[in-house]
């Protein structure tokens, strides 16, 4: 316990999931966090409605959070969409394509932009640590293709590594996580609608079952805290082995 006593957190995309689920973590470990989504019944000990899509909500977000508790200390970059008319790039939209991008790209590039320089007004050789959330789906390909949510991770992946190495002595740190399948609503919805597309996915998995939203807050815990000092622009896996596998157990 206390692991992040005294410390900042600001988690997007904090209304369930992955996010709501880090939020209760982190706040279990001493940090105030605010949670974000577009409603504001994102978990957090402040919780506020923003559009991370919208550069000015994205900055309003971080002055407010500065005005309620006077610092930022790690940014947890996490919104995201995956939407049924996202599938192979001979049948998705460009608008549907342009709409995961801006949700899950686009988003990660304000949030750094403009919360970056909060973690760097910080003193002392550690001054925060930033994990954007990608996807494992990011170093992989598959044939169920959701064209523009992978290409979306695969950038989220490479902006984070950039920006690690761009800012590595500074004292702020950046890394991509990288989940697996997680049992979420989403994933819940896609075993209602199709129970055969869900078990396609389902064998590929080592362990034999999605991952527990809680089960990728812990890794982000260490990711924000100082047990992690020296890990950076990393491509931090948390997929049960997924990208690892050739064939699976029976």
């Amino acid at each position: 316990m206390g692991r992040l006593d005294g410390k900042v957190a600001v988690i997007t995309g904090a209304a369930g999931g992955i996010g709501a689920a880090t939020a209760e973590l982190f706040m279990a470990e001493g940090a105030s966090v605010v949670g974000a989504d577009l409603s504001d019944d994102g978990v957090g000990t402040l919780s506020l409605a923003v559009d991370v899509t919208d550069e000015e909500a994205v900055r309003g977000m971080y002055a407010r959070v500065v005005e309620e508790f006077g610092r930022i200390d790690v940014l947890f970059n996490n919104a995201g969409i995956s939407p049924d008319d996202d599938t192979s790039v001979l049948d998705t939209t460009f608008e549907a394509y342009q709409r995961v991008q801006d949700v899950n790209l686009k988003s990660v590039f304000f949030c750094c932009k403009h919360g970056i320089p909060h973690l760097l007004a910080n003193a002392g050789p550690i001054r925060g640590s930033v994990i954007n959330t990608a996807s494992f789906v990011a170093v992989m390909g598959a044939a169920t293709s959701q064209i523009s949510y992978t290409a979306s991770k695969g950038g989220v992946l490479a902006l984070s590594r950039e920006l690690g190495v761009e800012f590595a002595r500074t004292g702020v740190r950046v890394n991509a996580l990288c989940p697996g399948p997680v049992d979420t609503p989403l994933l819940q919805e896609l075993f209602a609608k199709d129970p055969a597309k869900a078990a396609r996915r389902m064998v590929h998995v080592p362990v034999g079952r999605f991952a527990a939203p809680e089960e990728i807050a812990r890794p982000v815990l260490f990711l924000a805290s100082d047990d992690s000092t020296y890990v950076n622009a990393t491509t931090f896996l948390v997929d049960g082995g997924l990208s690892g596998a050739y064939v699976t157990p029976e």
